[in-house]
């Protein structure tokens, strides 16, 4: 398959950066004409990635050229963050990027939107969706995305990958501070009882339950926990059925506040009684082997070793745990040399228990074959 990636990083956000990276990769793919080429630009093209596209569809010799800027960016052979910088996959032979009204066979569809575009009408209009939300979060340019060279007006872009079988799933990286239980109460965005108990006293028990057992684990016999809940680390996660939330398929919110006076937590979606929540927090080691865990199930599901991948994380991921991008680590250890293209974005596109969904702190992770 004549697929392959390359990034380069400079200085200035100059054109030049696109045209280098389209022709190294074009290069590695061994072509001369790309049939298509994603393209993601560093925020610092933000505000006029006109330039760049247009030096990558010139190196590329080809018109099909899609893509958003981000800002941070990767490869499989490297990532970047605050520094201008084009990463390029290049597609040749029988594969090709093309445009979602040819996409007879309802493929999958590879969506990205800038922040201000995203609405739930085109995110659940029965298209399976995989991709991320650009990271240009203030909206610098006139656009932050792009199709056929050119700036797209409207703010998102949906293309399929002709030619190849596709597997997609989204990693959420988090660790069970409880098992799901029933919703007894719950006002408006505020959830008041959970199994019978008040949500916060029995989210601050599983915490404290988490922290002995931490510091227990690093030799400490103290038994206490002096570490405050973290509301920021905290995740709601929700369903119908506590089945659901332990295969996986479940929905999942952030915490705006807790509330002392009365013991409720206030979410950023509103919950109803009856529906089954999972106290979680955000932890880099649970992360790192929940993506190998998806990566495992997903080369299971494709029965073949992918040909490449694209994979979207969250800001609040990746080299933001500790200057480390834990997430390409896995993913490059468990397909060394395959070619890998993705950004850190302001949110992750994935469908979840049939229903496409707009996720945070997330990794979605998407391998391809070619068709047999």
């Amino acid at each position: 398959m004549k697929v392959a990636t390359s990034i380069a990083i400079g200085k200035q956000a100059d054109s030049a950066l696109a045209s280098q990276a389209a022709l190294q990769a074009m290069d590695k793919a061994g072509i001369t004409i790309a049939n298509s080429v994603l393209l993601l630009l560093s925020s610092e093209f933000a505000s006029d990635p006109q330039p760049a596209i247009l030096a990558a569809a010139k190196a590329a010799n080809c018109t099909q050229v899609f893509g958003c800027s981000a800002s941070g960016i990767f490869t499989e052979d490297d990532w970047v963050l605050d520094s201008p910088a084009a990463a390029v996959m290049v597609f040749g032979g029988e594969v090709s990027i093309q445009q979602a009204d040819l996409n007879h066979a309802s493929q999958p569809l590879l969506t990205l939107t800038a922040p201000n575009a995203l609405n739930n009408d085109w995110l659940q209009d029965g298209q399976v969706r995989y991709g991320g939300v650009s990271g240009d979060a203030v909206g610098h340019g006139p656009f932050s995305v792009w199709k056929n060279a050119k700036g797209e007006s409207t703010g998102h872009i949906e293309a399929f990958i002709k030619g190849t079988k596709l597997v997609s799933k989204a990693s959420h990286g988090l660790k069970f501070l409880t098992k799901p239980k029933k919703i007894q109460q719950a006002n408006g965005y505020d959830v008041e009882l959970v199994g019978n108990q008040a949500a916060y006293l029995a989210l601050k028990k599983a915490w404290n339950t988490h922290g002995k057992a931490s510091a227990s684990s690093k030799g400490n016999r103290s038994g206490k926990n002096e570490v405050p809940l973290p509301s920021h680390l905290v995740m709601a996660t929700y369903a119908d059925s506590a089945e659901a939330i332990l295969n996986g398929e479940f929905e999942q919110t952030s915490v705006i506040s807790f509330n002392e006076e009365n013991d409720s937590i206030t979410l950023a979606q509103a919950l109803k009684a009856n529906q089954y929540l999972c106290w979680g927090v955000r932890d880099k080691t649970a992360a790192e082997s929940d993506l190998l865990l998806t990566s495992i199930q997903l080369t299971e599901q494709l029965k073949a070793l992918p040909d490449f991948g694209l994979l979207f994380s969250c800001l609040g991921r990746g080299p933001f745990y500790d200057g480390i991008d834990h997430d390409l680590n896995v993913i490059t250890k468990q397909f060394p040399e395959m070619p890998l293209l993705g950004f850190y974005g302001n949110g992750e596109i994935a469908s979840v228990a049939g229903k496409n969904q707009l996720l945070s702190y997330s990794a979605v992770l998407s391998l391809f074959s070619k068709l047999s």
